[in-house]
């Protein structure tokens, strides 16, 4: 397998990109529905802290970066995934279309230098679907006011104008020369991933053709799956796109099937994991990862027993070999980040029993991919 980078920001709007490049071994690839590293399998846990460029861009607040990378090395944990944007607002990495902060952006060159040093991959998202941190609602906005005529944010889908400024973003980025390492990020395989939007959704075409991630028409018999509502995606015809490399899925129970009983939503939990696995493996021929998945502790029913369960089924399916490649907890923070905890904070070491089950999962998960080779 072997492409040139430069696809990652010529090509069409896609939802999400893998790179690998055979020529360096430390790029993770992908061969026969599998991720595989320097020609062994590649089998991970990992974590969600989205807001590490957005803390580093503050050099008096990077010991945060640090601590949260650094206590993942040493539970085990060898995937993070991550923002490379933010549009508008506070600390704003992009403040009008194509003009960057310069500090911001070294926070970023932080995050990546620090994850490379805690032998951390990144997959680095560069928009999002809601409005924090901008998000394509900001696209619009910026948008209109340079006289662009666009009569809704799922525009941002379509419209030449917006579809220009996501795609010189990704190339500003994707170019950028980190300031602390001096490698370019496109070369540096610390990088582990690009993703083109977090969670896109276009409520202007509900067949689900313009972008991916639930079931849509592509396979009707699969919507029963679905969470119970409409949500304008198709899980399977844009994974389908040559250029995509893995798929991606996300999983929040205690939202999406609330007042069902801890039981019933871990039935839930392991029918939508298992059927995603089994297309990823059966149609799409491609790696599959659950992106996000967490339960609140501002809700009914333990953690950790539904962190057990999860894994429990992410191993099970990673045992069949191949396709399911692991999974990122959302997630992790830093000690002092009160502030920031949405319900699905995790601190490492401040809960034992739940440190404990996301650093046996690393490890069963590693150990598994070396009893492949």
């Amino acid at each position: 397998m072997s492409f040139t980078r430069r696809s990652c920001i010529s090509g069409l709007f896609l939802l999400f990109l893998a790179l690998a490049c055979e020529a360096n071994s430390g790029f993770l690839g992908v061969k026969d529905s599998q991720f595989e590293l320097n020609g062994s399998p590649f089998l991970f846990n990992g974590f969600n802290s989205y807001w590490l460029m957005h803390v580093a861009a503050d050099p008096t607040e990077r010991y945060k970066v640090t601590e949260v990378l650094k206590d993942a090395s040493v539970a085990g944990l060898s995937v993070c995934r991550t923002w490379a944007f933010s549009d508008g607002g506070d600390r704003a990495l992009q403040i009008s279309p194509s003009v960057y902060d310069e500090r911001v952006f070294q926070g970023l060159d932080f995050v990546i230098a620090e994850a490379k040093k805690y032998g951390v991959r990144l997959i680095l998202s560069f928009v999002n679907q809601w409005n924090d941190f901008g998000g394509k609602a900001q696209y619009v906005w910026l948008a209109r006011n340079a006289g662009a005529q666009i009569s809704n944010d799922d525009e941002f889908y379509t419209h030449p104008i917006l579809k220009k400024y996501l795609k010189n973003h990704i190339e500003k980025v994707v170019t950028r020369l980190n300031s602390i390492t001096k490698v370019a990020y496109k070369d540096d395989p610390t990088i582990m991933a690009w993703e083109l939007m977090n969670e896109p959704r276009d409520q202007a075409d509900y067949s689900g053709k313009t972008v991916n991630g639930f079931y849509g028409d592509s396979i009707p018999e699969r919507k029963s799956v679905n969470p119970g509502y409409q949500v304008v995606t198709d899980f399977i015809s844009n994974h389908l796109i040559s250029e995509i490399y893995f798929a991606t899925i996300h999983a929040y129970t205690d939202q999406w099937v609330s007042g069902q009983s801890d039981d019933a939503q871990l039935v839930w939990m392991e029918k939508w994991i298992t059927n995603h696995w089994e297309d990823a493996r059966n149609i799409l021929k491609k790696p599959l990862v659950l992106a996000e998945f967490g339960k609140s502790s501002r809700g009914q029913g333990s953690r950790d027993i539904f962190m057990s369960s999860v894994y429990r089924n992410v191993y099970n399916l990673a045992k069949e070999g191949g396709t399911m490649g692991g999974s990122l907890v959302w997630q992790l923070m830093a000690y002092g980040m009160e502030n920031y905890d949405d319900g699905y904070c995790i601190v490492l070491g401040q809960n034992p029993s739940t440190t404990q089950i996301i650093s046996d999962q690393a490890h069963v998960m590693t150990a598994l991919a070396h009893s492949f080779n």
